[in-house]
């Protein structure tokens, strides 16, 4: 059985909405972030990085960095989520999924970390604000896209490249900005409507609102 190591506020949630799909059964092994424990050598142990998640398999290695994660549990246990090598729409997908995953989430860093990028402190807000904008202006040619060819990435196929744009768009629909984006709107409230999903993107908002 996988061992997924969770915090709460980190990425580990949407390994679980994978999981939950797939109907892969998992343990979890919560840590506490604000606690340090991540940093604490018993978790180094298990992932040198020591960012969150981490998902020990059956085999016994241990998987990090979230997107590959995912990618990995869609084509281990063959989950139409992604699209297999042959499969004609693999080329978008992976375009879609690395769009998502190498722009926006970078992004959404900088939003909610300016103090990691901010040349000074005092450039922090201004940082922060440079960050909305990037999200903004990564997300209009997706809408573009979306509005065209959707409601999903693949028309209408659903993937990890949708659920993990719904994801971050949770944080988009927090700050009523959504609905400039009516086509990434669409998209996001089919996906939080999956019943494999609804507990968690309901979890997801609790986080945020508090």
């Amino acid at each position: 059985m996988y061992t997924l190591f969770t915090a709460k506020y980190s990425r580990s949630l949407m390994v679980e909405m994978v999981l939950a799909e797939g109907g892969i059964e998992y343990t979890t092994s919560p840590l506490d972030m604000k606690a340090g424990q991540h940093h604490e050598a018993e978790y180094r142990a298990v992932n040198p990085a020591g960012w969150i998640p981490a998902l020990q398999t059956p085999s016994g290695n241990v998987l990090y960095e979230t997107p590959a994660i995912n990618l990995w549990l869609c084509e281990t246990h063959g989950l139409d989520l992604a699209p297999s090598t042959h499969d004609p729409g693999r080329g978008m997908f992976l375009s879609a999924l690395f769009n998502v995953t190498g722009e926006i989430e970078p992004a959404f860093k900088r939003y909610f970390y300016p103090q990691r990028t901010s040349p000074r402190p005092d450039l922090i807000d201004e940082t922060r604000s440079l960050a909305w904008r990037d999200i903004r202006d990564r997300l209009a040619p997706i809408d573009h896209r979306l509005s065209n060819d959707g409601p999903f990435f693949l028309g209408q196929r659903f993937t990890l490249a949708d659920l993990t744009l719904a994801y971050w768009m949770t944080y988009v629909q927090n700050r009523d900005r959504i609905d400039d984006f009516p086509a990434v709107a669409r998209a996001f409230e089919q996906t939080r409507a999956r019943p494999a999903l609804t507990e968690s993107f309901q979890l997801l908002e609790t986080w945020i609102n508090r």
